[in-house]
């Protein structure tokens, strides 16, 4: 296992957010992810104006609106970016917004050498979202007020969207997740990791699903601190067509077949 340095010391300010967020034919949700997106950049620009905010969105394989609803947003906003990758993995396609973005674990390094995250990467703010849920509009801010209280990474709670939802679905589905302080659940759709801990980490994996508990897992391996809250709460969609095989989607659509589902998100 290569060596790496620990980064920066923890809980000294964040200059720089990348907000990351992987599309897949989404068009009928897109526009209000991003929306939701662009008025947490717009409080986070507000209360802390020298915070650089971009946001990347990855189009994976799309082949419906979802490249023209992004391009208008690209068009009038100068934080938004785009990439148009066609990798089908949620993983993937995360990795390739960070990259976008400047941010990238590096492909090789001299074996037996001990590598050292960049000075910036300990500044840097990781924000990740999934192209069918909205966040809220103090995201931003919250995951900024946790880095600096010294979080190497945040996971936020999520709320299936009621909207076309099973109601008894739904029902099961918060028996099983309650909305509470250090929860045990690990989303997508609202994580947060600083880049320098990311990098240690080894970043995304290139998998179709779970790309975030790897993460997780080998954050907490290096020792890193992660902090589980609900004061961010995102919305996303309780659809049980699921775009990825392993998904929240498809949890949810385990959950609605069996009274007594197995492992939960």
């Amino acid at each position: 296992m290569a060596a790496y340095a620990l980064p920066q010391p923890r809980g000294h300010n964040i200059d720089r957010v990348a907000v990351v967020i992987p599309a897949h034919n989404e068009d009928r949700h897109l526009g209000r992810a991003l929306r939701a997106v662009q008025r947490a950049a717009d409080a986070l620009n507000r209360l802390r104006p020298e915070v650089e905010v971009g946001v990347t969105v990855v189009l994976d394989s799309c082949t419906d609106d979802s490249a023209g609803i992004t391009a208008r947003y690209v068009a009038a906003d100068p934080r938004f970016g785009v990439v148009e990758v066609r990798f089908r993995s949620a993983g993937a396609s995360r990795e390739a917004g960070i990259r976008a973005a400047g941010i990238g674990v590096p492909r090789r390094r001299p074996p037996g050498k001990r590598w050292t995250p960049p000075p910036w990467a300990g500044r840097t703010w990781l924000a990740n979202t999934d192209a069918d849920s909205q966040v809220p509009e103090s995201w931003l801010v919250r995951q900024l007020e946790f880095a600096e209280a010294g979080a190497d990474a945040v996971l936020g709670s999520v709320e299936p969207d009621p909207e076309g939802m099973d109601p008894e679905l739904r029902r099961r589905w918060l028996e099983r997740h309650p909305f509470e302080e250090d929860h045990p659940h690990i989303y997508g759709a609202n994580f947060g990791v600083r880049a320098s801990a990311y990098i240690a980490a080894g970043g995304f994996p290139k998998l179709a699903a779970h790309e975030d508990r790897t993460l997780v897992q080998n954050l907490r391996s290096r020792a890193f601190t992660v902090t589980a809250t609900d004061s961010m709460r995102v919305l996303t969609s309780g659809r049980t067509q699921a775009r990825a095989p392993h998904g929240f989607g498809a949890y949810l659509r385990t959950l609605g077949r069996h009274r007594t589902p197995g492992a939960a998100e």
